[in-house]
């Protein structure tokens, strides 16, 4: 025989399969008509109220658990999509600060709507819900007690009714229908005060939950759509980055085009070098030129052999100044004799020395000694086209500013084709450069 529980003797035990077998035979007799049951209409509507009143809110607390799992799903689709985001966004893109930052806040959304969903409307229906299955217990209860004390009407009732009566059974039928009858209308009693206030209170649980609900999801929505805001302003400010580098990008090539084009142009259009004759179309052309001399000299020269060339050497040579007469002549026509000097060669390359062409040239950046410009000024511009800054460093441009370049104060920070400057307009009003930014060579002109 199996052991009993703790608690448990054989003498209850087999009082609770008597009461059973009691109730079950009871049941019995009133199916068959044979025995009266007590029916108590109100009670009835109560309890059909309470079952409709759990089977709602156990549906109810079903679907907000799948909305809140929804959410969850949800979150980890976001965050996979941001973080996929947040890997592809190169870091010289515009905003990548305020995108990892975006990013994080949106995760801490989810969590937060997540969470308070949980507290506020799903815990608020676990809290309704729990108190389902004790009253339900109480209502099977009361039915058990309600056949008992219908078993123990009947059962009084038989011993009244017989033909032998036995005062000692009638009254302890009298007293186990008293005891039975307490017993019921105790727990009637009860359940008649707890199930209309519970079927009431349904109401305040439903707009409680949907109202923490709808709250919660307005708050959420109006925070995520901010967010969404400044992933829209993000791509904008990228997408015009992205033209602006494209429009740069071509306006630099058009540039480069012009000069190649200049160039061609250029080349195309100087006089071709002049070919130099070779050496046996010199010694031709000399050959040429004494034939020609020799028809021009007259018949009687060229007849004696006198030399027609050293005649022209002799007429074309320097009077001699040698000899104390002769500059005593030099001096008497005014002539001095001028005694010849080495040429002055630089001991370093052996170059002469030619004054000032061998100084360097100065530099064209101004100290700031000029009140009218300001320190490190090289040229001024004009811009040709119109420049949006997409940088705190970068200066902004409208067609026609007049803009004056500075050098860089370290020049290994001067990036290709970008120039540093103030405009004219803020120099001259303010004599101030520290609103001076980087632009695009390109979008300006030289002036």
């Amino acid at each position: 025989m199996a052991e009993l529980g703790k608690g448990v003797t054989a003498g209850k035990l087999a009082l609770n399969v008597q009461k059973r077998l009691s109730r079950a035979q009871e049941k019995v007799l009133q199916k068959l008509g044979k025995a009266d049951e007590t029916r108590d209409t109100a009670f009835e509507e109560l309890v059909a109220s309470f079952n409709k009143q759990m089977t709602e809110g156990t549906k109810l607390q079903r679907d907000l658990k799948a909305y809140l799992a929804a959410v969850k799903a949800m979150h980890d689709a976001s965050r996979r999509l941001q973080d996929c985001l947040a890997d592809m966004y190169e870091p010289d893109w515009f905003g990548k600060e305020e995108m990892d930052a975006l990013v994080e806040d949106t995760d801490t959304l989810w969590l937060d709507y997540h969470q308070n969903l949980t507290d506020k409307a799903l815990l608020c229906m676990d809290t309704y819900l729990a108190q389902f299955p004790e009253i339900k217990s109480r209502i099977a209860k009361r039915e058990r007690k309600l056949v008992d004390f219908d078993s123990a009407r009947h059962h009084f009732s038989s011993l009244q009714k017989g033909k032998k009566k036995d005062e000692a059974k009638i009254a302890k039928a009298e007293e186990d229908l008293g005891r039975a009858q307490k017993i019921f209308e105790e727990l009637n009693v009860e359940l008649q005060d707890e199930l209309p206030t519970l079927w009431d209170s349904r109401v305040g649980v439903y707009v409680g939950t949907f109202q923490s609900l709808a709250g919660h999801q307005e708050k959420f929505h109006k925070e995520m759509s901010k967010l969404s805001q400044n992933l829209n302003d993000i791509m904008t400010k990228l997408e015009e980055q992205r033209q602006l580098k494209k429009d740069a990008t071509a306006a630099t090539k058009k540039v480069d085009d012009a000069k190649s084009e200049e160039a061609n142009h250029s080349e195309s259009t100087s006089p071709a070098p002049k070919q130099e004759p070779t050496g046996t179309e010199q010694a031709s052309q000399r050959d040429d030129d004494e034939d020609d001399d020799d028809d021009d000299r007259p018949r009687d020269e060229v007849q004696s052999g006198w030399d027609y060339s050293d005649s022209i050497s002799q007429s074309c040579a320097q009077p001699g100044w040698e000899g104390p007469e002769a500059a005593e002549g030099q001096e008497e026509r005014g002539y001095a004799a001028q005694p010849y000097s080495e040429p002055d060669w630089d001991d370093d390359d052996g170059r002469v020395g030619q004054g000032d062409w061998g100084q360097e040239e100065e530099s064209s950046v101004t100290n700031g000694s000029d009140a009218d410009l300001p320190p490190g000024f090289l040229y001024k511009v004009k811009a040709v086209h119109e420049y949006t800054a997409t940088d705190n460093d970068e200066l902004e441009l409208k067609v026609g500013d007049a803009v004056l370049v500075l050098a860089f104060d370290n020049p290994d920070e001067q990036d290709d084709g970008w120039l540093l400057g103030v405009k004219e307009s803020h120099w001259s009003q303010k004599k101030d450069i520290s609103a001076k930014g980087v632009f695009p060579e390109n979008f300006t002109q030289k002036v």
